[in-house]
């Protein structure tokens, strides 16, 4: 989800890899250890949760969580709470990261101080602030000056204990004044509208001229103006402090005014009594991206460049491969290339070119795809892409058996417990090799057919090349669709979304047992050397050790038949079929997202109560139904078809947050998130799951039916139009939501990051088309078969890339003209923004 910006979509998105903790100081009891997780904070509002890891001082995490951030936020916050005995969870300390600190820990493992956590600290929203020095003539004719304050909005406050009823305490500080104020407590809101105004007498001997104010310099900055959000509590321990800000009132200057939105802050004096580096360490690694994307007509030449790849002769010549060529890891180039060939339906012909080049370029077929190279990292791209919910229907049932059951598996002798028993665990492992194996080998059916297309390209490529090698054909596809794609996904289910979190550790140890053996069932060993991934370096350390474990070639010996080949011969030869029906379909429910829930009651009862109530609500490509828990029947159903429209509800209509409504034919379903990011998720995937619904509304209401009116447009009949026109509509596609502007925006910040890298190159074309020697050192990473067309391929890449720079370029400065600090969109103490001013006054040279 974008935040527009004057024709410019602003995509944000973090990538975070929670590592471990260590060093968190013991529990205060017999017990020293603690059961500790970890959350992932927009601000405050929570939205990402690790496993607990019990009985541990020094937690080790290992979880992966991404997401695209659906608003404005401040700080990116991580957390970590002790659960007790009793279920409790307590804070023990935090890492605040601000979102203009983001980019000096990109991509790199850091290890955090963890800060004390303390409500004076815990502050997040902005205030709107007006000022008015005026004078006033007094009974005794003696003029005096009153500074009226006016308080008249709050945004974004933060909710303690799930409740927010915030008022404002106003003060003018200064040698001797202590004046308070207060607003009125506004309940149940966030977001208060207050608009009241407070009058404070500053008395001063001031001459009275008509054109200004005389005001003394010295006394201006001895005062200041105290603005105090707090949180009314019933509770005995008294209010608590959501944020506070000092305006002094030099601001007034000349005209004796000041209008502005002010960020709030946390109080000076904070919780100093712990020490930072008593309460340990946290490691992360994050990756956070900002996309600026332009309307599509200026992305067009690139675009169009980019896609005509697949026709260059040779594809090394293509705008595509030279991305490749320029990226320090292949991985870059890969991603958004993949989505961007995927959204225009062009991805077959753009990785059958590169591939059958690449083939070509082997001269034994032992090394087909051996390294790094942009054919194997683009096809793992698709796979993950297109192949997201084949997993899911493939191997979810069972990965969640293996998780939920616990049984030991272990057949390492050493490894081995007092209590276990060997043929017992060996046991348990065959049955569970032999139905995962079964059920990969009889889903070819469901494999989709962008990937089939794409194996069978592979085969035919590789079958061409190497005529007198029969097992080419084979190895060519098994090599990324077993290890690639299921033996990564059965050893860490939770990376390709088929589990929550990491599996424990007794669990892990058993996936790791499956995933070896089946690899060792359907690829060949001979052929382990083919793939140099860093992704999978941990499974080719567990698959060479493979051969150097008796107690698993023992085991091995249950699996020495031929139906086993068979079954995997059969399974390749029709996943790398062409042309064996143009659309799956899989009439198999797909679990696509599930999860608690608020909801309110529908009114399907004309006398029940419409309250709220927790729900596990559940979503297939068939219906969206909610449960009174996981694992019980559903409570109601709503087949796809019935679903009209899922649109966000304002926060105005239940006083609640990231609120969202399902639409029906008579009536709508009113939904809770746990957070903005699962808010933005669910209505996303009912969307694209319901696109196709030939009865879609264009129109709905964004509030509320309440009290006999619609809150949006006042209508009072319950059945009335919807006032507002519906969001855009997704693509019907419910495996890929991709944005193609988005993606050739990544590209054109590829290309000018390695710029000096495409000059190089164009260097290296013009070497070796005027010397036919051995090619220079500098110039030999480079794959460049036709030196004249890759030239020419390279002019209009910098062409195109420099006509983007200067439209964002053109942007900023526009952008830096019209924006006010001290607006709503860039509050007082916006440090980012200030940051921003002061690059933009050093590098610019217009007028301001």
């Amino acid at each position: 989800m974008a935040v527009e910006e004057e024709g410019l979509r602003v995509f944000q998105s973090v990538k975070i890899k929670i590592g471990e903790a260590k060093n968190i100081p013991p529990y205060p009891g017999p017990n020293k250890m603690r059961d500790c997780y970890c959350t992932v904070n927009l601000d405050q509002e929570e939205v990402f949760r690790t496993k607990i890891i019990e009985k541990s001082l020094c937690p080790f995490y290992g979880e992966d969580f991404y997401c695209e951030i659906p608003r404005n936020f401040r700080h990116l916050s991580f957390y970590i709470f002790d659960r007790d005995v009793f279920r409790r969870d307590s804070s023990i300390g935090k890492v605040a990261v601000k979102k203009e600190d983001l980019q000096k820990y990109h991509g790199k493992d850091t290890w955090f101080q963890l800060q004390p956590v303390s409500a004076d600290s815990e502050v997040q929203g902005k205030v709107h602030l007006e000022l008015r020095l005026s004078e006033v003539i007094t009974d005794s004719g003696v003029v005096c000056h009153k500074l009226a304050t006016r308080v008249l909005e709050c945004q974004g406050l933060p909710i303690v204990n799930g409740q927010c009823d915030p008022y404002a305490a106003v003060s003018l500080l200064g040698p001797s004044r202590s004046e308070a104020k207060k607003t009125k407590v506004k309940r149940k809101t966030n977001n208060p509208q207050f608009d009241e105004v407070f009058y404070f007498e500053i008395t001063r001997q001031l001459s009275y001229t008509k054109r200004q104010f005389d005001v003394e310099e010295e006394d201006v900055d001895k005062l200041a103006l105290r603005v105090d959000l707090w949180n009314a509590s019933n509770l005995k321990f008294g209010d608590e402090f959501l944020g506070g800000v000092r305006v002094p009132l030099k601001v007034l200057g000349q005209a004796g005014v000041h209008d502005a939105w002010y960020f709030l802050q946390p109080r000076e004096n904070g919780n100093k009594s712990v020490k930072a580096d008593e309460l340990g360490s946290l490691r992360l690694n994050i990756v956070y991206t900002e996309d600026h994307v332009f309307p599509s007509e200026r992305y067009s030449p690139l675009t169009d460049l980019l896609l005509q790849s697949a026709q260059v002769e040779p594809v090394s010549a293509s705008a595509a491969h030279i991305l490749g060529e320029v990226c320090r890891e292949k991985q870059e180039a890969a991603v958004p290339l993949v989505r961007l060939f995927l959204h225009y339906g062009k991805i077959v012909p753009f990785v059958s070119a590169i591939a059958h080049a690449e083939i070509n370029r082997t001269q034994d077929p032992n090394t087909i795809f051996r390294g790094n190279s942009l054919t194997s990292k683009c096809i793992d791209e698709t796979m993950k892409l297109a192949g997201m919910h084949y997993l899911q229907v493939t191997l979810k049932p069972i990965i969640d058996e293996i998780c939920t059951e616990h049984k030991s598996c272990e057949i390492d002798p050493v490894k081995l417990k007092e209590s276990e028993n060997l043929e017992t665990n060996r046991e348990n492992l065959r049955q569970y090799v032999d139905r995962i194996f079964n059920v990969i080998t009889t889903s070819g059916v469901r494999c989709p057919t962008v990937m089939c297309d794409i194996f069978f390209s592979l085969r035919e490529s590789a079958a061409s090349r190497f005529q007198v090698d029969q097992d080419v054909r084979y190895t060519a596809v098994s090599s990324f669709i077993f290890l690639r794609f299921f033996a990564p996904a059965i050893l860490s289910p939770n990376l390709f979304q088929l589990r929550p979190h990491h599996p424990d550790p007794c669990t892990s140890r058993t996936l790791t047992l499956i995933s070896k053996t089946i690899q060792t069932q359907c690829w060949s060993p001979e052929h382990i050397g083919h793939i140099g991934d860093n992704d999978l370096n941990f499974f080719l350390t567990v698959l060479q050790a493979n051969f150097k474990e008796s107690y698993m070639a023992a085991f091995y010996d249950y699996f020495n038949e031929q139906k086993y080949a068979d079954a995997v011969k059969n399974f390749l030869d029709l996943i790398s079929s062409s042309g064996r029906w143009d659309q799956k379909s899989i009439e198999t429910p797909i679990m696509l997202k599930e999860g608690f829930m608020i909801k309110r009651a529908q009114g399907r009862n004309r006398f029940g109560m419409k309250n709220f109530k927790k729900r596990w609500f559940r979503l297939t490509n068939h219906e969206f139904t909610y449960h009174k828990t996981k694992g019980e029947g559903a409570l109601c159903r709503i087949p796809i078809e019935n679903i009209l429209a899922v649109e966000r509800l304002e926060e105005e209509s239940f006083k609640m947050k990231n609120m969202f409504q399902v639409i029906q034919p008579e009536r709508a379903l009113y939904i809770q998130a746990n957070n903005c990011v699962e808010a933005r998720d669910w209505i996303d995937i009912l969307t694209k799951v319901s696109q196709c619904n030939r009865k879609r509304l264009s129109t709905y209401h964004p509030s509320a039916y309440l009290n006999g009116h619609w809150l949006c447009c006042k209508q009072s009949i319950d059945s009335a139009p919807g006032c507002t026109p519906c969001t855009g509509g997704l693509p019907a596609n419910i495996q890929l939501d991709i944005d193609g502007d988005r993606e050739t925006e990544r590209i054109y910040s590829l290309f000018s990051t390695y710029m000096s890298k495409l000059v190089k190159m164009q260097e290296a074309c013009g070497s070796k088309s005027v010397y036919d020697g051995p090619e220079q050192e500098e110039y030999s990473t480079f794959v460049i078969d036709d030196p004249q067309e890759t030239y020419k391929t390279l002019k209009q890449i910098v062409s195109a890339v420099q006509t983007l720079e200067q439209q964002h370029a053109q942007y900023k400065r526009d952008k830096f003209r019209k924006t006010k600090y001290g607006s709503q969109e860039h509050p007082i103490g916006d440090k980012s923004f200030q940051c921003y001013i002061r690059q933009q006054s050093e590098s610019s040279t217009y007028s301001i």
